[in-house]
């Protein structure tokens, strides 16, 4: 199959959607091994540079700090990132046609991750993120957290599903993505992120629901009309795009924003949901909070951000 590089707007025109370097921070967890078989599949999908990248944070290393003389810590400084770089390399199946570029760095892992990003123009960023129960489940983390707000590129977040073995994933596994939750209101933000859903649809061959939220505010009357509204502007922009209808229609929902796109992926069975984010000022970061962080925090399913 050739690789898809590129698609058409929903208004027909070119589109910056592209995937063409892959950026997966490991830390050797079982959800940060999940994502690199995301990244791996969607690498050999779009024929995409691979950059795996593992941050040796030596401050976590108390002990270390107190070496009796600037030697042993050199000693064990190199060790620690000699063992990282081995560790990487074992990750890529010998059968694999991917063939990942590894880098180890050292340093606060959120702030390489962003400026490796930066420096090697990555067109994604694929990570896991942690997060389990109670408490927990309620925090993304600080790194995740940091990489969502700030990277300039689309961010793939990969949750450890909770039908998971709880064994390692194998990197050859195939990466199901059968179908595709994305979520729009119309705006510029979520037709980029519309730009992204075509794109990994055309590759993976896979159906696209588009997922419209209505606010629960206004009564019936008005219900009726924005939804009809919202059909016929969808209607439009896909015949526009010439889509195939079959494997691309819309869904209106009324209700709250995260809660209705959670309960439809979980009826649908979606294997991914796609996102917009607009800019990062306060208000914007607000909106993010209440929506599409709460849509990572809170499912099981991938989800990608796309930010304008």
């Amino acid at each position: 199959m050739a690789p898809v590089t590129d698609v058409k707007t929903l208004a027909g025109g070119a589109t910056g959607a592209r995937i063409e370097r892959i950026l997966c921070p490991v830390d050797f967890s079982e959800v940060s091994l999940k994502a690199y078989r995301y990244a791996q599949s969607i690498a050999g999908h779009y024929r995409a540079a691979l950059v795996v990248q593992h941050t040796v944070e030596l401050m976590q290393y108390v002990s270390a700090l107190y070496a009796p003389s600037l030697e042993l810590f050199e000693e064990f400084r190199q060790t620690r990132l000699a063992n990282a770089r081995q560790d990487l390399q074992q990750l890529t199946s010998p059968s694999s046609s991917i063939q990942p570029e590894y880098i180890v760095q050292e340093g606060a892992p959120a702030a390489a991750i962003l400026y490796l990003a930066q420096e090697r123009a990555v067109s994604l960023i694929v990570l896991g993120t942690h997060g389990r129960r109670g408490f927990d489940r309620m925090m993304l983390g600080s790194v995740t957290e940091r990489i969502l707000r700030h990277a300039s590129c689309p961010v793939l977040t990969i949750r450890r599903a909770a039908t998971d073995s709880g064994k390692p994933d194998k990197a050859d596994d195939p990466v199901p993505i059968r179908r595709i939750l994305c979520c729009i209101d119309f705006s510029a933000h979520s037709q980029r992120a519309s730009e992204y859903a075509l794109l990994i649809a055309a590759s993976y061959q896979t159906d696209v629901t588009f997922l419209h939220v209505l606010d629960p505010e206004p009564d019936s009357a008005d219900v009726g009309k924005d939804t009809a509204a919202a059909m016929a502007d969808f209607e439009k922009t896909i015949t526009l795009a010439g889509l195939t209808p079959t494997r691309t229609h819309l869904e209106v929902r009324l209700g709250k924003a995260y809660q209705e796109i959670l309960k439809f992926a979980s009826e649908a069975h979606s294997d991914l949901i796609v996102t917009g984010v607009r800019g990062r000022n306060a208000v914007d970061l607000a909106v993010f909070g209440s929506t599409t962080y709460r849509v990572i925090q809170l499912g099981n399913v991938p989800v990608l951000t796309v930010p304008i």
